[in-house]
């Protein structure tokens, strides 16, 4: 999904305090395109991160893929914000959620960890500050007694990777509205939407 944000010319220098969007998910080939990899990659190396710096929309905007095991995204999360001196209100973390249909997306101005790994080890290295936003990108559960963490390291079937392909775009798009209408009001209107979506989704086979 970073990857795809547009009209970003790439630059070293900001002039205000910029944002951070990060993708967590697991690196390297073995993990590509699986549901604990929901994002692509930027294309150089700083705190652990593959990132990328520029602007949008006339906004400073700093992209980082962790390059950790998603249990450790915080060592790479945590000194980027410190590097660059960020609130932490300037700061949005991607990651997939089985708690929504696959494909349904949530922007949250705060929240806890609810169990997922990388977000526990993101709040940890901000000791224990949770004031950051989180795009959740819905992966659904997985079927029958299938054990949770092997349904995160498989691939998406066609239905599912259809849907995930589908909400990138909307989660692009809600990136750039918070760059130019901010978190808040950005939250209410996307969600609203997503809300009926998830009604949509939510009883329809993956």
């Amino acid at each position: 999904m970073l990857s795809r944000i547009p009209n970003c010319c790439f630059c070293t220098a900001a002039t205000a305090h910029p944002w951070l969007f990060v993708g967590l998910g697991n690196p390297g080939e073995k993990f590509k395109e699986t549901r604990h990899n929901v994002q692509l990659p930027m294309n150089r190396v700083h705190c652990k991160a593959l990132f990328g710096e520029g602007y949008v929309l006339e906004a400073p905007v700093l992209l980082a893929k962790p390059q950790t095991y998603m249990n450790l995204s915080g060592e790479s999360v945590g000194p980027l914000a410190a590097y660059y001196k960020l609130p932490l209100n300037r700061v949005v973390v991607l990651y997939d959620d089985m708690d929504l249909p696959c494909g349904v997306l949530r922007l949250q101005p705060k929240g806890g960890h609810f169990s997922h790994n990388g977000l526990k080890s993101v709040i940890y290295h901000f000791r224990g500050n949770r004031e950051f936003a989180r795009l959740r990108i819905g992966i659904g559960r997985p079927p029958g007694q299938m054990d949770p963490k092997a349904f995160l390291l498989q691939r998406f079937n066609a239905t599912a990777q259809g849907r995930i392909d589908a909400a990138l775009p909307e989660g692009v798009a809600a990136l750039k509205s918070v760059l130019s209408k901010g978190l808040t009001e950005t939250a209410r209107l996307f969600n609203q939407q997503q809300k009926y979506k998830h009604i949509r989704l939510q009883t329809l086979p993956t």
